[in-house]
C-alpha cells in the first residue's frame, strides 16, 4: 500500500485517536499532520512493515507523550461536539455531549500514558500487545497503567459524588 492509500485509509481513524488522547482537536490535528510528513519520508520502510498503521498510531502517541507538547497538553478546550462524529450518537443528543463532556473532564485529570492507554483500550478497542506495541513498553505495564487509571478514575468519581451528596 502506498502512503497516499495509507492516509485516505486512516486519516479519520488517527485524527480520531489523536483527538481523543489530546482532548483538543486543533493539537490532534497539528500531531497528525507532524506525524504523516514525518512518515512519509520514512514511507518505503514503514509500509513494509508488517502493521504500519500501528507504527504511525505509536508515533502519534510518542508525539503527544513528547516534552514539546506538555504545555499544550494541559491546555484542555472544552467543546462540545468533539468527539461526537466518531461516537454513535445516542437517542438525546445533549445527553450524549453532557456525557462526552463529562468523559473528557474525568480522563483530562490522568497522566498522559494512563490517557493513552485508556483511550487504546476502551476508544480504539486495542488489546494489551497492541497498546503495548503503540506506547513502548511491556503487556504487565500496560495492565498496570491501566489499573492505576481506572482506579483513580473511581476515587474522583467517589469524591465527586461524596461533595454532591454533601451538598444536596
Amino acid at each position: 500500500m502506498g502512503f497516499d492509500q495509507f492516509v485516505a485509509d486512516r486519516l479519520d481513524r488517527l485524527l480520531g485517536y489523536a483527538t481523543a488522547i489530546t482532548c483538543d482537536k486543533h493539537l490532534a490535528q497539528d500531531i497528525v499532520q507532524n506525524v504523516l510528513m514525518r512518515a512519509q519520508g520514512k514511507w518505503e520502510r514503514i509500509g513494509a512493515m508488517d502493521a504500519p498503521y500501528l507504527y504511525v498510531k505509536r508515533m502519534v502517541t510518542n508525539d503527544y507523550l513528547s516534552w514539546r507538547r506538555r504545555k499544550a497538553a494541559r491546555e484542555i478546550a472544552v467543546e462540545r461536539a468533539e468527539l461526537a462524529q466518531h461516537v454513535p450518537s445516542m437517542a438525546d443528543p445533549a445527553d450524549a455531549h453532557a456525557e462526552r463532556d463529562a468523559m473528557r473532564a474525568r480522563i483530562a485529570v490522568l497522566p498522559r500514558k494512563q490517557r493513552a492507554a485508556l483511550v487504546l483500550r476502551f476508544y480504539e478497542d486495542c488489546s494489551d500487545a497492541e497498546i503495548a506495541q503503540v506506547l513502548g513498553c511491556t503487556e504487565s505495564t500496560v495492565r498496570s497503567q491501566l489499573s492505576r487509571a481506572l482506579q483513580t478514575l473511581r476515587t474522583h468519581e467517589l469524591a465527586r459524588s461524596a461533595t454532591l451528596g454533601v451538598q444536596a
